[in-house]
């Protein structure tokens, strides 16, 4: 499972952000679910959204938009590939990638 968690308190229009990717998140041939969250402390590139799962790497993106949502879903895809959440290549991820805030080890 992957769990992908939005910043809920950066702007007036995260409930149109969220309805977006938990649109785009069903359709994924594997599990993953959104939940919305007061703070992530990401203000300074708000709209922040995080991806964490068991043993993998997590990630932090700041200034996500619905225009992102491609992205998002390719990054979801080789994310559930990798073995430990380690991208060798960040290329297909389009702008998604010039979004990266932070890498966390598992």
């Amino acid at each position: 499972m992957i769990r992908v968690t939005l910043c809920g308190s950066c702007s007036a229009d995260q409930s149109a952000l969220a309805e977006g990717i938990s649109a785009g998140l069903a359709s994924l041939p594997f599990p993953a679910r959104l939940s919305l969250t007061d703070c992530m402390s990401g203000c300074a590139r708000p709209s922040t959204l995080a991806f964490r799962a068991t043993a993998k790497m997590a990630y932090l993106f700041g200034e996500i938009t619905l225009q992102d949502l491609p992205d998002i879903l390719t990054f979801l895809r080789l994310y559930h590939d990798s073995a430990d959440g380690t991208l060798a290549d960040a290329r297909p991820l389009g702008a998604l990638r010039l979004k990266a805030i932070a890498r966390i080890p598992a």
